[in-house]
């Protein structure tokens, strides 16, 4: 049964145009969007404008404007003027009440402070059910099922892989946490002081998991210098992360531009992860095998192409990724026959 409605597209229109709003935001952000104030210095007789700001950390910055000229009187001049994010509260107010889906406000929070200190901008891309929820705007639909989540679930692929994105910013995920202020506690282990998940003790479902992909340590959890996090290896976690798009996330007026895995990419990733849920994990199985067919009953319909491209993709990647390829599909086929995935993904890439 099919488990979600298509969005109106006067729904779909305001998501794109908010969503290229907060794009040409984050593009044309400067000094004159950050809070703080103007302050001058002489030096040899010289006059030189630096820019006062506060961290979201709570730290005091100062970096430097440049000399006294026209240019940087136009620049402060703008400060007075409402800043590129201005415009984006109505918008997102809007998608809203036309039927998109918002996140929960904490949920929001936690996502604009990391994007605050460049974990999107270093690669880093939000996974699990929050990239579901996205894709649900993204595509012009809303999920019925699926999308219910405490837990905020982010990846990166580490020197694993390019996946077109900088990679020369520094980042602190780590502070960044912490200066939410919102009790999150690395589940630290022996040989890592922070840890790849981050528990909040008061709220035992709100967590954080940092995940990336296997390397030659197996399983071994991996400190990432330039995130400065430690992040959890997941099998078959690279096939998510190639191919990486942008969504934006959204909660009353406020909203953020994170990367989101492709969503044809993400679904198959479902099914491929799918019988490796056992035990505690059976609750997860369920709701990955759940999205992997919405998913897929959407995209059958709408992106035939890219689907076949991305199983094409996953099938050659040798015997192990077939054999999970087959476990998922007959599990799929077993919840849900209407797909007839057997007859439309096949294990020959002839088929």
């Amino acid at each position: 049964m099919q488990s979600f409605t298509e969005l109106s597209l006067t729904a779909q229109t305001a998501y794109a145009q908010l969503l290229e709003a907060a794009l040409a935001a984050e593009h044309l952000r400067s000094v004159a969007d950050l809070s703080g104030s103007f302050a001058s210095k002489t030096v040899r007789g010289a006059r030189y404008w630096y820019f006062q700001y506060t961290e979201p950390s709570g730290k005091l910055r100062q970096v430097f404007v440049g000399p006294d000229t026209a240019p940087v009187h136009a620049l402060m001049a703008r400060k007075k003027q409402p800043p590129a994010t201005a415009a984006l509260g109505p918008l997102a107010r809007s998608c809203a009440a036309l039927g998109c889906s918002e996140i929960l406000p904490r949920h929001l929070r936690v996502l604009q402070r990391l994007a605050e200190y460049g974990f999107f901008r270093a690669g880093g891309v939000l996974i699990g059910t929050h990239a579901f929820l996205a894709f649900g705007n993204m595509l012009g639909v809303r999920w019925g099922e699926g999308a219910r989540t405490q837990d905020l679930d982010f990846a990166h692929a580490g020197k694993s892989l390019s996946i077109v994105l900088p990679g020369d910013v520094q980042v602190q995920a780590h502070e960044a946490i912490g200066s939410l202020e919102m009790g999150f506690l690395p589940a630290s282990g022996l040989a890592s002081k922070a840890g790849a998940t981050y528990l909040n003790p008061r709220e035992p479902d709100f967590k954080l998991d940092f995940l990336t992909t296997l390397h030659r340590k197996g399983e071994e959890p991996f400190e990432h210098p330039q995130l400065g996090i430690t992040l959890q290896p997941l099998k078959f976690m690279e096939f998510s992360l190639e191919k990486v798009q942008q969504a934006v996330l959204f909660a009353g007026d406020r909203c953020v531009v994170a990367n989101v895995p492709h969503p044809a990419r993400y679904a198959l990733h479902k099914l491929l992860v799918h019988g490796e849920r056992q035990g505690t994990y059976a609750a997860k199985a369920s709701k990955d095998l759940l999205q992997a067919q919405l998913l897929l009953a959407y995209l059958k319909e709408h992106r035939a192409s890219e689907v076949k491209a991305a199983w094409a993709d996953l099938i050659s990647r040798g015997p192990g990724w077939v054999r999970r390829a087959r476990q998922g599909r007959a599990a799929l086929d077993k919840s849900a026959p209407e797909l007839q995935v057997k007859n439309w993904l096949r294990l020959k890439a002839a088929g």
